[in-house]
């Protein structure tokens, strides 16, 4: 797997380092995973650091008789570069996962794995793959209506290739039953004029689409909702996790719990 530190520029690559070494004192993460427009293959020279990880709460907190809260989402700007961090405890995430929802699967399965517990994490994708179902249907489909919306108030280049990143990925998940959230690997379930987009994104996260462009573009981002459903419909994946994988995910987190009492 190419290094994931290579979508980022070397000044924020040594901010990024450094901040999240402050993080790992404070809590053991299963991954770090650089999502966002960096993740997904059109980052602007003023795009944030998307930083979405997975940490396990040590077994003797969890069933003390004062567990703790889960650490706070922090947003950061050091140096100019702008880091916006958030974890969840590795239960909900699976339960996530479980659910269909993409930010969870993405976490574990996505290419940008900034750090954590590397060889725990390739057994816990051992353990998530057999989890995806058409579930995901709902979750990215829901999610690029959502953007579609915000396309409406604001029709800027950023809100239309969230839209189409979104549902491709969607689709490929179906399709293939794995991961991939670049655009510049999903082509086939992205149309031919996206470079147009991806253009006018490099330039600038806030740059709008033309008016007389905004019409032509939300009639695409429709069909590629739409196709979302299509490709549920004819995806070889299961309408839900099969038991089996549940009693292995289920297996698997109780191994990780004894491995890391304290």
């Amino acid at each position: 797997m190419a290094d994931p530190w290579r979508v980022l520029s070397p000044d924020q690559a040594e901010v990024a380092r450094a901040f999240l070494g402050e993080r790992e004192a404070d809590r053991r993460h299963l991954v770090i995973y650089l999502s966002g427009a960096h993740a997904y293959g059109f980052p602007s020279p003023d795009s944030d650091l998307d930083l979405k990880c997975i940490h396990i709460t040590p077994t003797a907190r969890l069933v003390g008789l004062t567990p703790g809260d889960d650490p706070p989402d922090r947003i950061e700007v050091v140096r100019g570069v702008e880091l916006d961090y958030g974890s969840n405890e590795l239960a909900a995430a699976l339960r996530g996962a479980i659910k269909g929802n993409g930010n969870f699967l993405e976490r574990f399965l996505g290419e940008l794995a900034l750090g954590g517990d590397l060889e725990l994490l390739a057994e816990a994708r051992e353990v998530v793959r057999p989890l995806l179902s058409r579930r995901v249907a709902h979750h990215y489909g829901g999610f690029a209506r959502s953007q579609l919306k915000a396309f409406d108030d604001r029709p800027s280049a950023k809100r239309a290739l969230y839209v189409l990143r979104t549902t491709a990925t969607g689709r490929h998940v179906l399709a293939h039953g794995s991961m991939e959230t670049d655009v510049a690997n999903l082509g086939a379930f992205l149309p031919a004029e996206l470079e147009e987009l991806l253009a006018i994104k490099r330039s600038g996260e806030r740059r709008e689409l033309a008016p007389e462009h905004a019409g032509a573009w939300r009639g695409r981002l429709l069909a590629a909702i739409a196709a979302v459903d299509e490709a549920a419909r004819a995806s070889p994946l299961p309408g839900e996790p099969a038991q089996a994988a549940l009693d292995g995910v289920d297996a698997w987190l109780r191994t990780v719990r004894r491995r890391y009492w304290d």
